[in-house]
């Protein structure tokens, strides 16, 4: 796992790459913290992708994990997040549910969920090349023979 000062050296060789970047608001010991990138009204029991204000990207030495921030988690809200593989850029899709019986408002701009970062032993052989590079905004589901929608 990358500390603070590790990100930091990662994101001068440009091995990491966030844009934009908050360093001094987002910056954290283990990780960095993505922000929202559009104001989202979470209805109780029910769930909605959101993208990350951030473009993410990662070199072919580093992964990345996502959790959710204690203080939605406090609120009830959890989210379902798959692993940012070596060599992914575009903005995050993140799902998020309200598992409580209350609205939850998140403003655009605010921090939602933390990135930590992982140095694998050695470079991947190939970087991520899947249907979800170079996402922009919220992107749906693009399994094959998927015909489920969005819930808005």
């Amino acid at each position: 796992m990358l500390s603070d000062s590790e990100i930091l050296e990662h994101l001068e060789t440009g091995e990491i790459k966030l844009e934009p970047s908050d360093i001094s608001a987002c910056l954290n010991p283990a990780g960095y913290d993505l922000r929202c990138a559009k104001s989202v009204v979470l209805k109780p029991k029910k769930y909605e992708l959101v993208a990350t204000l951030e473009t993410v990207e990662l070199g072919l030495n580093v992964t990345a994990y996502l959790h959710i921030r204690s203080s939605l988690a406090r609120e009830g809200v959890i989210g379902s997040f798959a692993v940012v593989d070596p060599g992914f850029r575009g903005q995050l899709t993140l799902n998020l549910h309200n598992v409580s019986d209350k609205e939850v408002k998140i403003m655009e701009g605010e921090r939602i969920v933390q990135i930590v970062f992982h140095e694998l032993g050695s470079a991947a052989k190939k970087g991520y090349n899947g249907s979800y590079q170079d996402s922009k905004g919220i992107v749906s589901s693009r399994r094959k023979n998927c015909r489920r929608t969005v819930s808005r």
